[in-house]
């Protein structure tokens, strides 16, 4: 499906009731998350207010989803930390992060979604074995983005587990640390300049 260019505004009612401005028409929490998926841009305003409440609406979407079985896609660890993250000096550097960290991990998936592409008409014995060289090298990829978020968001973690760890390699996950922090705080710049 193409995406779609223009915003649509969605109205929300005291009766909790979802306007679509676009269509003409009541949706469902269900109908914005099928939106999201087809990458349909909208923002959810208050109808009486006018105050824009997408993010919120969002976050009830997926509160929903989650409490669905078997579409539970948040561990209980990883809402513990960013429960933690709430209040702390690390605050205001997660969502530029995490939002990095979800583009790179979508563009990993698509790249795996070729690959499974590629395979059709190979001998089942390639296809096994392409998949699991791919499910490898994803889950390879995967604990290094989540390598690289634990240090970022507590840099003193591989210090405390590792106390013997040569100097050159501190040194080394010390610039690493350094580069990380300045793509973030230059990644917050660009958006800032965006929402202006």
């Amino acid at each position: 499906m193409a995406k779609k260019t223009d915003t649509t505004i969605i109205k929300k009612y005291a009766n909790r009731r979802l306007y679509n401005t676009g269509t003409s028409s009541y949706v469902t929490l269900e109908d914005l998350a099928t939106m999201v998926k087809n990458d349909e841009q909208f923002t959810v305003q208050d109808a009486k207010s006018g105050e824009e409440i997408t993010h919120s609406v969002l976050t009830q979407i997926i509160f929903e989803q989650e409490a669905k079985t078997g579409q539970t896609m948040l561990p209980v660890s990883v809402l513990r930390q960013l429960i933690s993250f709430y209040g702390d000096q690390m605050q205001m550097v997660v969502p530029s992060y995490l939002e990095h960290s979800m583009a790179a991990f979508a563009k990993e998936q698509s790249k795996m979604r070729e690959q499974l592409t590629s395979m059709v008409g190979k001998s089942p014995i390639d296809v096994i074995t392409s998949s699991q060289e791919m499910i490898k090298e994803q889950t390879q990829r995967n604990m290094e983005i989540y390598q690289q978020a634990m240090r970022m968001f507590n840099p003193f973690i591989a210090d405390n587990d590792e106390p013997e760890s040569p100097p050159v390699a501190k040194a080394e996950s010390d610039d690493e640390l350094k580069r990380m922090k300045d793509q973030i705080a230059e990644m917050q710049r660009k958006l800032d300049q965006m929402g202006n």
